[in-house]
């Protein structure tokens, strides 16, 4: 006789829909929109009628078809994060972002941009919020050992130690400091949220998935602004989303303002 039960998803359909619409918001961090066949799919999930994997058959089936391909990636990346925000299981590690990232862009990204691996070449970005400046990510040849010990350093942590605040600030740095290494050629704010929000789970948080669903731009303009070391870190903007995601805040998160950017003497 097996000694383990098998799993079941079993949460309510309110909850289902909140998962479906933190996918769908956490598309807007590269400017994707899902379409509207993809939410049609999405409410028949919610409510019991298909599984995640009949919808990816089905969008892969939608898409076959001569239509408008700009959508395609956000449903697709949409339902796999839906399937695994649905999930329990997590495991602290460097191996759990890599998985992320395999299972949500496999197939997905361009062959150059493998799903699952570190990225072998270093990157820069024009940010807006930075009026055109980048944020400097980790050299591509030290990700493996930066994670690593930023991973080690983390879990020896004790949050017992740290008030409600305290602990929420000091989650979401840690978070900051993994999006600043910037693992992957693609994808890494959408993995990233992803983990983070099975981590602020695991050690304890109710979460508020309002400023994922609604304010993921937000989100990354401040994770930006939280990394750009020539102006100085600037972490305001990143603790009004995380006092509203995990400590039951109320900022209005409107679209930050682009900064005077200094030059790079690079």
């Amino acid at each position: 006789m097996p000694n383990y039960d098998i799993e079941h998803n079993k949460y309510l359909y309110e909850v289902k829909l909140e998962i479906w619409d933190t996918a769908f918001g956490l598309q807007k961090v590269d400017n994707l929109k899902p379409s509207e066949y993809a939410k049609k799919l999405a409410y028949q999930n919610a409510k019991g009628e298909i599984s995640y994997d009949e919808i990816e058959k089905s969008l892969k089936n939608y898409y076959k078809a001569e239509r408008n391909q700009e959508t395609k990636e956000a449903d697709i990346v949409s339902v796999r994060i839906a399937e695994l925000l649905s999930r329990e299981g997590f495991k602290f590690s460097p191996a759990t972002l890599l998985g992320i990232h395999k299972h949500l862009f496999g197939g997905v990204l361009e062959n150059s941009i493998p799903a699952g691996k570190f990225r072998h070449y270093n990157i820069t970005k024009k940010e807006t919020v930075l009026s055109g400046d980048t944020v400097i990510y980790d050299d591509f040849a030290m990700i493996d050992e930066t994670l690593n010990y930023d991973f080690k350093i983390e879990s020896g942590f004790d949050y017992s130690l740290l008030d409600k605040q305290s602990k929420a600030f000091k989650a979401m740095e840690f978070i900051s400091r993994i999006w600043q290494i910037h693992p992957f050629g693609e994808g890494n704010t959408r993995t990233i949220a992803v983990f983070a929000i099975k981590y602020f789970h695991m050690i304890g948080f109710s979460i508020d998935k309002t400023p994922f669903k609604k304010h993921s731009d937000f989100f990354r303009d401040a994770l930006v602004l939280a990394n750009y070391h020539k102006r100085g870190k600037n972490m305001e903007f990143l603790n009004k989303f995380t006092e509203n995601l995990l400590l039951n805040g109320k900022h209005v998160l409107k679209t930050i303002q682009p900064v005077f950017a200094e030059k790079s003497n690079l």
